[in-house]
């Protein structure tokens, strides 16, 4: 959890953006020494207020605090950055630092417009509930569809700890959700800019629920250094990586409506690129989600998807492919090998899937799930 590592508080409360009542204001701080921070961000052409603040505020690499909100996107909104700018003043009041020192984050319903008091008043209940225990109540706060609140941590000398937020409207773009991750290593801004990014190209950027990119998504990454330890730079990107990697397969696991969870791994690829590109293609084949759900071995859509990347990404020959289910050869030679009934998904969470372009040596995989009905049924109604 974010209070994991040394030098942090947090508290989630309810501001009263939610009809259900429940915690929707999350706040974390940081209490130093360092306010070293770092972040990355959707690549949404359309982008919420906060986004913009944020990024702003972490143009001098620190942080002293970050206030997230569930219920309410803040994006495409009349008077969105003005809310923005209230919620982050109101923090800096109560906490004695500068609104500039301060990130906020929101996630809900695209083009519903806000007031700033409930955010304010949020934030008047949510400075006094402050606590190193307080990591499990931010991490409920931010939940929107979520069925469980998403929580990792790491220690080897230093700490790392993190939560997330998310289980639809989640295609790579950057990231896909809310994030807050905390360390207690002493490193400098640059440092752990390049962690960040490297780590979130990896394991948040290989995830893909439904193929759509939010306009919110937004990782931060804050370091106080209160634990007095300047780790190996390997050594501080591993915990940083194995805690976005853990709060990344959460996310897959909570996926809205899922019944199986899927990964994906392209071989025998000429490049890392191209192998990366057609697990993508492959993730966002809403026909091989349907089949997955289904049981159904159907290896055609594989290949079908596989051949929507354009050669000069990932040049392959047909006549090589393989394709294995579940450790199954189904396809070898780009031709059918007889053996889809050996195949039983009905049983298993985790379904695995290896297409072999028999082009080069490279790999890459992609971490997504079925299409059930359960998701279509939620996503129908998710404002009516």
């Amino acid at each position: 959890m974010i209070t994991f590592p040394q030098g942090f508080v947090a508290s989630g409360v309810t501001a009263g953006l939610k009809e259900s009542g429940k915690p929707d204001l999350a706040l974390v701080v940081n209490e130093g020494p360092l306010d070293v921070a770092a972040g990355v961000f959707t690549t949404n052409r359309v982008v919420a207020w906060p986004v913009l603040w944020t990024r702003d505020a972490l143009a001098d690499g620190s942080l002293k605090a970050v206030v997230l909100n569930s219920g309410n996107a803040n994006v495409a909104t009349v008077g969105g950055m003005s809310v923005t700018t209230a919620t982050a003043e109101a923090v800096a009041n109560a906490l004695s630092i500068s609104a500039n020192d301060v990130g906020v984050c929101s996630t809900g319903v695209i083009g519903v417009t806000m007031e700033a008091q409930p955010l304010v008043d949020g934030v008047a209940s949510a400075v006094p509930a402050l606590s190193a225990d307080g990591g499990a109540d931010a991490a409920g706060a931010i939940m929107t569809t979520d069925t469980v609140s998403k929580q990792a941590t790491f220690e080897t000398g230093f700490k790392v700890g993190g939560m997330a937020k998310g289980a639809g409207m989640i295609a790579p773009g950057m990231a896909t959700m809310l994030c807050v991750i905390t360390t207690d290593a002493v490193v400098d801004s640059q440092l752990a800019q390049n962690v960040l990014k490297e780590a979130v190209d990896h394991t948040f950027n290989r995830i893909d629920v439904d193929g759509c990119m939010s306009t919110n998504d937004t990782v931060l990454l804050l370091a106080s250094g209160a634990s007095g330890i300047t780790p190996d730079s390997h050594e501080f990107a591993r915990g940083v990586r194995e805690v976005c990697a853990d709060l990344a397969k959460q996310m897959i696991g909570d996926a809205e409506g899922a019944s199986h969870d899927i990964n994906i791994s392209v071989t025998k690829s000429a490049t890392e690129a191209g192998a990366l590109a057609v697990a993508r293609a492959i993730a966002q084949s809403n026909l091989f989600k349907c089949a997955i759900f289904g049981n159904d071995p159907n290896w055609g859509r594989i290949i079908s998807a596989a051949g929507t990347v354009p050669e000069e990404i990932a040049p392959f020959d047909p006549a090589d492919l393989a394709v294995i289910i579940n450790g199954v050869p189904v396809a070898e030679n780009g031709v059918d090998t007889g053996r889809r009934d050996e195949v039983d998904m009905a049983g298993d969470r985790l379904v695995t899937v290896e297409l072999q372009l028999g082009s080069g040596i490279e790999s890459a995989s992609i971490l997504t799930n079925d299409l059930t009905y359960d998701y279509v049924t939620e996503n129908s109604a998710y404002t009516t």
